[in-house]
């Protein structure tokens, strides 16, 4: 096959793409065993302290009021089933990128999508008590209770 500047265009052999994705599938394969990630599809939050950048985050929560009570995940993903695995996967993305690339800060700080699905949570659980104290307002709950998910 010709192209109108002279160059050939020759197809690419079934092998070289079988052997590309299998590079790639095993390659894959490896980090997910190796990051633990079948352990993210649960809801055991010693699973957030994989990650040793974690660990200080998963302490906290064991001393917080509500260790007893609620799980990261009942926090930081939304309550729906297919919201919540969703979140769990952009999170992990977001995570797997930067700890692979070293591009986290030293002060870890959640994203604004985040922020949004803890402040749904805690307005979820909580409902009675936040409807009636803010009157359908726009208060944070985070703001002023910044420590009861994980104490400092």
């Amino acid at each position: 096959m010709k192209t109108n500047r002279g160059f050939s265009l020759l197809p690419i052999p079934l092998t070289v793409v079988a052997a590309a994705a299998g590079l790639a599938l095993g390659i894959g394969g490896y980090a997910f065993y190796y990051a633990k990630g079948s352990s993210y599809m649960g809801n055991d939050p010693a699973t957030c302290a994989n990650c040793h950048v974690m660990s200080a985050h998963y302490a906290g929560w064991q001393a917080a009021p509500h260790h007893d009570v609620a799980t990261c995940n009942d926090c930081h993903t939304p309550a729906g089933p297919i919201s919540k695995y969703m979140v769990k996967a952009l999170n992990g993305w977001h995570h797997s990128w930067a700890f692979t690339m070293g591009g986290y800060p030293d002060v870890i700080r959640a994203r604004p999508e985040s922020s949004a699905v803890v402040e749904a949570n805690c307005r979820r659980c909580h409902s009675d008590l936040v409807d009636s104290m803010t009157q359908g307002g726009d208060v944070s709950c985070v703001r002023c209770h910044a420590s009861v998910g994980h104490a400092r």
